[in-house]
């Protein structure tokens, strides 16, 4: 068994476009002993539209850009890529693969070409597994930093060098082999066939998918019965904060104890509760709460801004 290690760069992506201009892999045994290296510019037959993971521009890729108009097309490298990735005898990894399959996927119909069809692995859902931590993607860079591993980024074959150099370092630390390695974190295979791709998965991503489904299902119900709650309230009209919207931030909203009792002091002073921002007067927030909803309501300058204790002040006044 061998295992192929590659990455993916492109001269532009969008939905249903992604130009690729190289293709970089490395193939190494068991142990890890690099058998080869190498690094396929493909002209990508347009210009280069190049932005970050944010969609800014201003990503440069590590080449001489006028060299790929010297390259072959994707069609007349597809066979050898093919036969690479298809290898029963390899194994097909990479980093955030699904992206680079799907690169894949989009070349392989914008030249009419017969779908790919080979399992791979994911060295990014193998660390997240590793470490136990499902909570953010981790990119390459960010690994390679982490666990010592020096290269080139964007550079596609540097990039699948170092996508290698991650998977043999959490081996090593596991005193395991690969093989030794996905039974360990119990991490499934992704596909692609017949232009359908299947991403990879493992045991503790679906325990945390499940966890945070079930915590988004309590979200729900837990705001559900709050605005209920607000939607019974009667506003007493003549008092300080009659015709006043108050809105607060989800953190308050989600901890029913507190936002009940908030709400009462609300309408009972005369004003009452929206949760739309752009309806109110006062935000409410709570200590530490840095949500993308706090941030933007402290921009609006319409809309007067409060914590907690600012709030509690203003209603016991």
């Amino acid at each position: 068994m061998n295992l192929v290690f590659f990455d993916i760069e492109c001269a532009v992506v969008r939905k249903t476009v992604a130009k690729i201009c190289a293709f970089g892999y490395v193939v190494c045994d068991e142990k890890f002993n690099i058998l080869k290296k190498e690094d396929i510019l493909v002209n990508p037959r347009g210009e280069f539209r190049l932005t970050d993971r944010k969609g800014d521009k201003g990503l440069v890729l590590p080449y001489e850009y006028d060299e790929f108009k010297k390259q072959p097309t994707f069609p007349n490298v597809y066979p050898y890529i093919k036969e690479l990735l298809e290898n029963g005898e390899n194994v097909v990894l990479g980093h955030s693969t699904m992206n680079d399959v799907k690169y894949l996927n989009l070349e392989t119909k914008r030249f009419r070409l017969p779908s790919f069809n080979f399992k791979f692995s994911d060295s990014q859902l193998l660390y997240m597994t590793y470490v136990n931590d499902f909570s953010h993607q981790f990119g390459l860079e960010q690994i390679a930093r982490e666990l010592g591993v020096e290269f080139v980024p964007h550079r596609a074959a540097d990039d699948a060098y170092a996508t290698m150099r991650i998977v043999e370092a959490m081996c090593k630390a596991k005193n395991c082999s690969y093989r030794e390695l996905i039974k360990l974190l119990n991490v499934y295979n992704g596909r692609i066939k017949n232009y359908c791709i299947y991403a990879p998965a493992s045991g503790g991503m679906r325990s945390h998918n499940a966890k945070v489904r079930e915590e988004k299902r309590e979200r729900a119900k837990v705001r559900t019965e709050f605005f209920n709650y607000v939607s019974r309230k009667r506003i007493k009209r003549g008092e300080k904060y009659d015709g006043k919207v108050f809105t607060f931030s989800k953190s308050i909203e989600n901890n029913l104890s507190m936002s009940e009792t908030l709400v009462d002091k609300i309408y009972a002073r005369g004003g009452r509760y929206s949760q739309h921002i752009t309806k109110s007067n006062f935000y409410v927030y709570s200590d530490n709460d840095s949500s993308p909803r706090t941030q933007s309501a402290k921009k609006m300058e319409n809309l007067k801004v409060l914590d907690i204790s600012q709030l509690e002040a203003m209603l016991n006044d």
